[in-house]
């Protein structure tokens, strides 16, 4: 047989059958006066069982490996753990589907997901309360709001193996219904109005004081714990010094010593 003829009976292309060739999954054949490949029967054997072990999914080294062994064990091992892995894969599909089937109908209800999603549903759930207390007021959305959205979006992922404690204790800082959410809208629009302003703008002490006064005792704690050296004035780390320079430097100053206060006060 030729090249092409022997690709035909597989049902493979005669580019796959040279790369096997160049791996050494197949055998080189011998080759006529004229230079043209020619194959035997049991390469069209051996180049069939390739291609009915690459559609199981085994990969070309486990292929290898599996026509290697006369015995057949290796391939019985090989296809075991294959199953095993179908069947992780099939689970973690099950979960993903799950999680999105859980996700499109919260979009149908809330008419939509949240810019920064997705999240979970408590997170989810604060950020359309977030959109209604937007909706009513007069201008445009803090800024602010935005950046505390996308920072909660944040943690929330680079949290998501630990406790969601902290995420409740966060949320709990707005305080309840309405009211407080008029109040973080407040204090967002304050933030704002320090984006032209100097670090020693007496607003900035104000603002600190209000964020400060604005997060509960024991998620203030976690933080004054969590952030140690950053709190005292020390080195910030990567991850601190990104999120102080994506404010302006009033705006960085009022979270400085918002921290600081909040330090001082789990001491």
């Amino acid at each position: 047989m030729r090249i092409g003829e022997l690709a035909a009976l597989a049902g493979v292309t005669t580019r796959t059958v040279r790369h096997y060739h160049r791996i050494g999954l197949l055998p080189e054949s011998g080759r006529r006066a004229n230079g043209y490949r020619t194959y035997a029967l049991k390469d069209a054997v051996r180049l069939s069982r390739i291609r009915r072990l690459t559609d199981l999914g085994l990969s070309l080294d486990e292929v290898r490996d599996a026509l290697d062994d006369e015995a057949g064990n290796d391939l019985r091992e090989v296809l075991a753990e294959l199953d095993a892995d179908l069947a992780r894969q099939e689970e973690a599909i099950r979960r993903r589907r799950s999680r999105l089937a859980e996700l499109l109908a919260r979009a149908e209800a809330a008419g939509g997901l949240p810019a920064e999603g997705p999240v979970s549903p408590e997170l989810a759930a604060f950020f359309a309360e977030m959109a209604l207390t937007s909706a009513k007021l007069p201008g445009p959305e803090p800024a602010m709001a935005a950046k505390e959205r996308e920072l909660l979006a944040l943690l929330e992922n680079v949290r998501s193996g630990e406790s969601q404690d902290w995420l409740s204790g966060l949320l709990r800082s707005v305080g309840p219904g309405e009211e407080g959410m008029r109040r973080a809208y407040d204090l967002y629009a304050r933030m704002d109005a320090l984006a032209a302003a100097g670090p020693d703008d007496p607003r900035v002490g104000e603002v600190a004081r209000d964020i400060a006064d604005s997060i509960p005792a024991d998620v203030a704690r976690a933080l004054a714990t969590e952030a140690g050296d950053s709190l005292r004035g020390g080195n910030t780390g990567g991850f601190a010094d990104a999120y102080f320079a994506d404010f302006a430097p009033a705006q960085a100053e009022a979270v400085r010593r918002a921290m600081r206060l909040l330090w001082e006060r789990a001491r």
